[in-house]
């Protein structure tokens, strides 16, 4: 499967598809790397793996980019913006989310705003879900989630690093199956 990876950070996600594509557990070819920031320490990460990589001030601009390139899979990546897609891909576009959807999800609930709701509501299991995304937030076809537990002296921070542990199996393990069954099976219940 080729994807463009989209990300506004450092690039954790990329370095995990990129140690899971070398190790022969990511069925798939990273074809771009965009961000959202010029900055962003990912973008470095994407050169030095030898990714074309580019900086993007909208979303023109990164569907341009993208239309340079044979795209089949969008993956957001810790993409801190809402990605407006072409027609091409858009049920194409999959996203990761820090907590089981549809509880802790959509606008305001990202990052570490996600871990410290988890922690106020008391709940005993957090974890990731894979997700296509649409024009509304975390609300496109699950593939994939994977539970965590949730213990009475966790942090935001240690809430946090376990559920990223598990986004590191859960995203490659969403793409592999999309590879498998195809974008459409995961669409098929939904009008």
């Amino acid at each position: 499967m080729k994807i463009a990876v989209l990300l506004s950070g450092s690039g954790r996600t990329l370095d995990n598809f990129h140690e899971k594509i070398a190790a022969g557990l990511l069925n798939a070819s990273i074809e771009v790397v965009v961000s959202n920031v010029v900055s962003a320490l990912g973008l470095t990460k994407a050169r030095q793996y030898g990714y074309p990589a580019f900086p993007s001030r909208s979303n023109k601009e990164t569907n341009d980019i993208l239309s340079n390139y044979d795209v089949e899979l969008v993956c957001l990546a810790g993409y801190l913006k809402l990605y407006k897609p072409l027609p091409q891909w858009a049920r194409r576009v999959l996203n990761i989310h820090p907590a089981l959807i549809p509880s802790f999800c959509g606008p305001g609930y990202y990052g570490m705003h996600v871990h410290r709701a988890v922690l106020k509501r008391g709940v005993k299991v957090s974890g990731c879900t894979v997700h296509f995304a649409n024009e509304v937030y975390d609300e496109g076809p699950i593939v994939v989630q994977q539970c965590v537990p949730v213990f009475d002296d966790d942090s935001p921070e240690t809430i946090a690093g376990r559920v990223f542990d598990s986004e590191c199996i859960a995203y490659p393990e969403a793409i592999n199956l999309i590879a498998e069954k195809g974008v459409d099976y995961y669409w098929r219940n939904l009008s």
